[in-house]
Protein backbone atom coordinates (compact mmCIF):
# COMPACT_ATOMS: atom_id res chain seq x y z
CA UNK A 1 0.00 0.00 0.00
CA UNK A 2 2.58 2.49 0.39
CA UNK A 3 4.19 2.24 -2.79
CA UNK A 4 0.88 2.50 -4.16
CA UNK A 5 0.42 5.64 -1.95
CA UNK A 6 3.51 6.97 -2.95
CA UNK A 7 2.57 6.51 -6.79
CA UNK A 8 -0.53 8.10 -6.18
CA UNK A 9 1.40 11.17 -4.54
CA UNK A 10 3.78 11.55 -7.04
CA UNK A 11 3.54 14.56 -8.65
CA UNK A 12 6.98 14.78 -11.42
CA UNK A 13 5.72 15.11 -14.84
CA UNK A 14 2.19 16.51 -14.15
CA UNK A 15 3.65 19.69 -15.88
CA UNK A 16 4.60 18.02 -19.11
CA UNK A 17 0.61 16.56 -19.08
CA UNK A 18 -0.93 19.55 -18.24
CA UNK A 19 0.97 20.78 -21.02
CA UNK A 20 0.51 18.27 -23.35
CA UNK A 21 -3.56 18.41 -22.58
CA UNK A 22 -3.17 22.26 -23.48
CA UNK A 23 -0.93 21.85 -26.24
CA UNK A 24 -3.95 21.18 -29.04
CA UNK A 25 -6.12 23.86 -27.78
CA UNK A 26 -3.00 26.78 -28.06
CA UNK A 27 -2.25 25.14 -31.42
CA UNK A 28 -5.98 25.37 -32.43
CA UNK A 29 -6.30 29.55 -31.18
CA UNK A 30 -2.70 30.65 -32.44
CA UNK A 31 -3.54 28.95 -36.25
CA UNK A 32 -6.79 30.79 -35.49
CA UNK A 33 -5.51 34.01 -35.32
CA UNK A 34 -2.87 33.55 -37.98
CA UNK A 35 -6.28 32.52 -40.38
CA UNK A 36 -7.97 35.59 -39.44
CA UNK A 37 -5.65 37.70 -40.92
CA UNK A 38 -5.07 35.58 -43.90
CA UNK A 39 -7.95 35.61 -44.30
CA UNK A 40 -8.81 39.58 -43.95
CA UNK A 41 -5.46 39.91 -45.98
CA UNK A 42 -7.16 37.92 -49.26
CA UNK A 43 -10.47 40.18 -48.62
CA UNK A 44 -8.19 43.17 -48.97
CA UNK A 45 -6.09 41.39 -52.00
CA UNK A 46 -9.91 40.80 -53.88
CA UNK A 47 -10.74 44.66 -53.15
CA UNK A 48 -8.32 45.90 -54.09
CA UNK A 49 -7.79 43.70 -57.63
CA UNK A 50 -11.64 45.04 -58.39
CA UNK A 51 -10.37 48.67 -57.98
CA UNK A 52 -7.47 47.96 -60.59
CA UNK A 53 -9.65 46.00 -62.50
CA UNK A 54 -12.17 49.20 -62.93
CA UNK A 55 -9.59 51.58 -63.74
CA UNK A 56 -8.64 49.16 -66.17
CA UNK A 57 -11.85 48.99 -67.63
CA UNK A 58 -12.41 52.63 -68.08
CA UNK A 59 -9.89 53.23 -69.73
CA UNK A 60 -9.30 50.43 -72.24
CA UNK A 61 -11.48 49.17 -75.06
CA UNK A 62 -15.13 47.85 -73.86
CA UNK A 63 -16.01 44.36 -74.63
CA UNK A 64 -19.80 44.00 -76.15
CA UNK A 65 -19.22 43.95 -79.53
CA UNK A 66 -14.97 44.53 -79.25
CA UNK A 67 -14.28 47.23 -81.65
CA UNK A 68 -16.32 46.18 -84.50
CA UNK A 69 -18.57 48.97 -85.82
CA UNK A 70 -21.41 47.65 -84.16
CA UNK A 71 -20.14 47.30 -81.06
CA UNK A 72 -21.30 49.47 -77.57
CA UNK A 73 -16.99 51.20 -78.42
CA UNK A 74 -17.95 52.52 -82.39
CA UNK A 75 -21.50 52.21 -82.17
CA UNK A 76 -23.56 55.17 -83.24
CA UNK A 77 -27.06 56.47 -81.44
CA UNK A 78 -27.64 58.77 -83.90
CA UNK A 79 -26.97 56.88 -86.93
CA UNK A 80 -28.22 53.70 -86.05
CA UNK A 81 -30.49 54.08 -83.04
CA UNK A 82 -32.69 57.03 -84.19
CA UNK A 83 -31.32 59.10 -80.77
CA UNK A 84 -31.13 62.79 -82.39
CA UNK A 85 -27.64 63.95 -82.86
CA UNK A 86 -26.57 65.79 -79.63
CA UNK A 87 -28.99 64.14 -77.30
CA UNK A 88 -28.21 62.27 -74.26
CA UNK A 89 -28.76 58.14 -75.20
CA UNK A 90 -31.54 57.65 -72.57
CA UNK A 91 -31.72 54.02 -70.72
CA UNK A 92 -34.13 52.32 -72.83
CA UNK A 93 -31.66 52.86 -75.78
CA UNK A 94 -28.93 51.62 -73.46
CA UNK A 95 -30.06 49.39 -70.64
CA UNK A 96 -27.11 48.28 -69.50
CA UNK A 97 -24.78 45.06 -70.66
CA UNK A 98 -22.73 42.33 -68.36
CA UNK A 99 -19.84 40.34 -69.60
CA UNK A 100 -18.93 37.38 -68.22
CA UNK A 101 -17.13 33.38 -68.58
CA UNK A 102 -18.89 30.22 -67.86
CA UNK A 103 -16.46 27.24 -68.30
CA UNK A 104 -14.25 29.85 -69.85
CA UNK A 105 -16.35 31.09 -72.74
CA UNK A 106 -16.64 34.81 -72.71
CA UNK A 107 -20.45 35.85 -73.44
CA UNK A 108 -21.80 39.33 -72.91
CA UNK A 109 -25.59 39.71 -72.11
CA UNK A 110 -27.95 42.70 -72.80
CA UNK A 111 -30.16 43.81 -69.87
CA UNK A 112 -33.02 44.85 -72.05
CA UNK A 113 -33.05 45.51 -75.58
CA UNK A 114 -29.93 46.38 -77.44
CA UNK A 115 -29.81 47.90 -80.89
CA UNK A 116 -25.84 47.67 -80.67
CA UNK A 117 -23.87 44.12 -80.54
CA UNK A 118 -23.16 42.37 -77.55
CA UNK A 119 -21.47 39.84 -78.87
CA UNK A 120 -17.92 38.88 -77.33
CA UNK A 121 -16.57 36.77 -80.21
CA UNK A 122 -14.33 39.67 -81.62
CA UNK A 123 -10.62 38.62 -81.13
CA UNK A 124 -10.69 42.58 -79.58
CA UNK A 125 -13.21 41.58 -76.97
CA UNK A 126 -11.51 38.42 -76.29
CA UNK A 127 -8.28 40.31 -75.95
CA UNK A 128 -9.76 42.89 -73.89
CA UNK A 129 -11.20 40.78 -71.65
CA UNK A 130 -7.95 38.59 -71.16
CA UNK A 131 -6.34 41.70 -70.53
CA UNK A 132 -8.41 42.95 -67.68
CA UNK A 133 -8.04 39.67 -65.32
CA UNK A 134 -4.37 38.93 -66.11
CA UNK A 135 -4.12 42.72 -64.83
CA UNK A 136 -6.55 41.97 -61.64
CA UNK A 137 -4.39 38.44 -61.32
CA UNK A 138 -1.32 40.58 -60.98
CA UNK A 139 -3.01 41.92 -57.38
CA UNK A 140 -5.12 38.86 -56.47
CA UNK A 141 -3.08 35.70 -58.02
CA UNK A 142 -5.82 33.17 -57.02
CA UNK A 143 -8.04 35.43 -59.56
CA UNK A 144 -9.79 33.04 -62.51
CA UNK A 145 -12.03 34.20 -65.68
CA UNK A 146 -14.77 32.80 -63.62
CA UNK A 147 -14.77 34.70 -61.10
CA UNK A 148 -15.26 37.93 -62.98
CA UNK A 149 -17.82 39.96 -64.20
CA UNK A 150 -18.03 43.24 -65.69
CA UNK A 151 -21.13 45.38 -65.87
CA UNK A 152 -21.98 48.38 -68.37
CA UNK A 153 -24.88 50.19 -66.52
CA UNK A 154 -26.79 53.50 -68.30
CA UNK A 155 -25.51 57.21 -66.31
CA UNK A 156 -26.84 59.43 -67.98
CA UNK A 157 -23.45 61.16 -69.20
CA UNK A 158 -22.43 61.22 -73.18
CA UNK A 159 -24.31 62.15 -76.00
CA UNK A 160 -25.65 60.56 -79.32
CA UNK A 161 -23.44 60.97 -82.28
CA UNK A 162 -20.18 62.06 -80.43
CA UNK A 163 -17.04 62.06 -83.37
CA UNK A 164 -14.84 61.73 -80.06
CA UNK A 165 -15.67 58.30 -78.70
CA UNK A 166 -18.10 56.09 -77.39
CA UNK A 167 -21.61 57.62 -77.26
CA UNK A 168 -22.29 56.42 -73.47
CA UNK A 169 -19.78 56.72 -71.17
CA UNK A 170 -21.73 54.16 -68.98
CA UNK A 171 -20.91 52.90 -65.46
CA UNK A 172 -18.76 50.09 -65.35
CA UNK A 173 -18.35 47.84 -61.91
CA UNK A 174 -15.73 44.91 -61.79
CA UNK A 175 -17.10 42.43 -59.58
CA UNK A 176 -14.88 39.47 -58.40
CA UNK A 177 -17.32 36.37 -57.13
CA UNK A 178 -16.53 32.82 -55.85
CA UNK A 179 -13.40 32.88 -54.11
CA UNK A 180 -12.70 31.26 -51.46
CA UNK A 181 -10.44 31.13 -48.58
CA UNK A 182 -8.41 27.76 -47.32
CA UNK A 183 -7.32 28.08 -43.61
CA UNK A 184 -4.13 26.18 -42.32
CA UNK A 185 -5.53 24.06 -40.06
CA UNK A 186 -9.00 23.03 -41.32
CA UNK A 187 -8.05 23.34 -45.13
CA UNK A 188 -6.99 19.71 -44.28
CA UNK A 189 -10.13 18.64 -44.01
CA UNK A 190 -11.04 20.29 -46.87
CA UNK A 191 -13.00 23.21 -45.02
CA UNK A 192 -13.05 26.77 -46.84
CA UNK A 193 -14.62 29.63 -46.43
CA UNK A 194 -16.32 32.26 -49.10
CA UNK A 195 -14.94 35.36 -49.55
CA UNK A 196 -17.62 38.07 -49.33
CA UNK A 197 -18.10 39.50 -53.28
CA UNK A 198 -15.72 42.35 -53.33
CA UNK A 199 -16.92 45.04 -56.60
CA UNK A 200 -15.87 48.76 -57.67
CA UNK A 201 -17.40 51.26 -60.31
CA UNK A 202 -16.11 54.21 -61.68
CA UNK A 203 -17.38 55.85 -64.43
CA UNK A 204 -15.94 55.44 -68.43
CA UNK A 205 -13.21 57.02 -69.69
CA UNK A 206 -12.57 57.21 -73.01
CA UNK A 207 -12.96 53.28 -73.25
CA UNK A 208 -10.82 52.99 -76.28
CA UNK A 209 -7.13 51.19 -75.66
CA UNK A 210 -5.13 47.91 -74.71
CA UNK A 211 -3.33 49.20 -72.03
CA UNK A 212 -4.17 51.28 -68.77
CA UNK A 213 -1.48 52.51 -65.86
Amino acid sequence: MSALGAFLRDRRGASAAEFALILPLFLLFLLGIIDLGRYAWEFNQAEKATQIGARWAVATDTIPGGTTSTGLQNYSFAVSGAIPQGTVVNSTAFPGVYCETASGTLGCTCKGTCGFSVAATDASATTAWTNLVTRMSQIYPGIGADDVRIDYDWSGIGFSGDPNGPDVAPLVTVSLRDMTFEPMFLGALGITFPIPVASYSLTMEDGQGTDSN
